[in-house]
């Protein structure tokens, strides 16, 4: 075999490692994290004409939940852990209108509307309940550094750490900031992706205190 030879050969043999590994890299990454919940932007903040293929309207996200459902608005149960790391379950909660929010710290939109959630809470915290969850993946977002951002930003409203990701996978978490508004008989009266308004969110507590 001549040197000219060998050195195809070889040169044939790097650029097939090379693409093999790109590819292996691709592969092994693609699911990888925050990755796994997509940051969507409400509509409050989005022009009409700049919307991503991906975003997906309020109004969609209804109709897609309630197809989940089967029709049936029951809100599905889950357990989180309290700020001194006690189990609480959803339901323990039916019998008062529930906010539930789930948020991480690493989201954008998330934190933008999380001062209309604390105003909110100050003004309604003792006619509904506020579940503001936390997708608590021990890499990203631990407890201690969740505690650590909402004691910087001042935040008084209840946070739940979803440690073990039963909250995610009961509502079939996959974009945020995710809000479910639920009335005092444990049906979920409206399901919104995306970073609300102030209005929005007041909307919601007056049509979930209203069942």
């Amino acid at each position: 075999m001549s040197n000219k030879t060998q050195f195809i050969i070889i040169l044939l043999l790097i650029i097939v490692f090379i693409i093999g590994g790109t590819f292996a890299y691709n592969y092994l990454t693609k699911d990888y994290k925050p990755d796994n919940f997509i940051s969507e932007q409400s509509q409050d903040n989005k022009d009409d004409n700049s919307k991503s293929d991906n975003f997906i309207s309020e109004e969609t996200q209804d109709n897609n939940n309630n197809n989940n459902n089967n029709n049936n608005d029951t809100a599905p149960d889950f357990t989180v852990l309290d700020s001194n790391g006690k189990t609480v379950s959803l339901s323990k909660n039916f019998g008062k209108p529930i906010i539930i929010n789930f948020w991480a710290t690493w989201c954008g939109p998330c934190q933008d509307e999380m001062p209309h959630f604390e105003k909110m809470y100050k003004e309604f915290g003792d006619e509904v309940v506020f579940m503001m969850v936390n997708l608590t993946d021990g890499t990203y977002d631990t407890v201690e550094s969740v505690k650590k951002f909402i004691a910087e930003n001042g935040f008084t409203f209840p946070v739940y750490f979803d440690t073990e990701n039963d909250g995610a996978i009961a509502y079939g978490i996959n974009s945020i900031p995710r809000t479910s508004g639920i009335d005092k008989n444990g049906n979920i009266v409206t399901d919104k992706i995306g970073s609300l308004s102030e209005e929005k969110l007041l909307n919601i507590i007056n049509k979930i205190k209203q069942k």
